[in-house]
């Protein structure tokens, strides 16, 4: 299972990886430039947490180690890895209906409330690489 060792890094796509869900203490990354916008990230076994230009994009408990995390006009997309099932919150266009992927399987339909947030499980223990795809339907 992958982790980046570096805890935030953009990669040549456009996209940035990020946590850690091996560390055993708490680590974070403030103020890291990506095009144009702030990212902080705060990460260790017990929680994976990501922010931009100060506001939410993506929480996991326990914590993970997400690879290729996209943002696009209409959802995100991103590859998952951790020890554990995790508990996932993504941050996203308030009141809005998206269809939420999981390990290429269609889970079904979500809809964001007021704050924007989604939140869905992803079976993570004995699974390696995940990939979630959360598109506006």
């Amino acid at each position: 299972m992958a982790v980046v060792e570096e805890l935030l890094r953009s990669e040549k796509n456009g996209a940035v990886s990020f946590g850690n869900h091996k560390l055993t203490q708490k680590a974070k990354i403030e103020d890291f430039r990506h095009e144009g916008d702030l990212l902080k990230v705060k990460t260790y076994n017990e929680i994976t947490k990501l922010e931009k230009n100060g506001m939410f994009l993506y929480e996991s408990v326990p914590g993970t180690s997400v690879l290729n995390f996209q943002e696009k006009a209409d959802g995100v997309e991103f590859t998952v890895t951790g020890d554990a099932d995790a508990q996932i919150t993504v941050g996203l266009s308030d009141d809005t209906e998206y269809e939420v992927f999981v390990a290429d399987r269609n889970v079904g339909k979500m809809k964001t409330g007021m704050s924007g947030k989604l939140s869905l499980s992803v079976e993570l223990e004995n699974a390696g690489e995940v990939f979630v795809k959360v598109v506006q339907a």
